[in-house]
């Protein structure tokens, strides 16, 4: 039989890759450098590691969904990333989609609360 924690541990994984992509995005309106967003997030909620957080703002660059750039003003050059005029057009449309699979989630898991677990309703 497998292990409640050791499920619930993948499972939730696999919820948190496509939140952290959509919470990134989210605070790119403005120029940030990476590792200024691990505790903008983790302020909100989101427990992210830069071993995760660098290679997916990569990612999002390539993708286009964000532009670069360095700055070496600074004692140490930072590379700083913000949403592209493609990257809020898929940001505004990822965050709608959300916000409708949420109210649903909502609205499903309100009706389980109310009734049975064994989907007889």
């Amino acid at each position: 039989m497998a292990d409640v924690n050791e499920t619930t541990h993948g499972l939730l994984q696999e919820l948190r890759r496509g939140t952290i992509i959509l919470g990134v995005l989210s605070q790119m309106a403005e120029p940030r450098y990476g590792y200024s967003l691990v505790p903008l997030l983790e302020e909100k909620g989101i427990a992210v590691d830069a071993g995760t957080l660098y290679p997916l703002l990569r990612r999002l660059e390539k993708q286009g969904l964000l532009n670069s750039e360095w700055d070496t003003n600074e004692a140490r050059p930072r590379k700083y990333y913000v949403r592209s005029p493609f990257g809020q057009q898929v940001y505004d449309a990822l965050r709608d989609e959300w916000r409708s699979m949420n109210r649903s989630m909502e609205s499903l898991m309100n009706e389980d609360e109310g009734g049975s677990n064994d989907g007889a309703h």
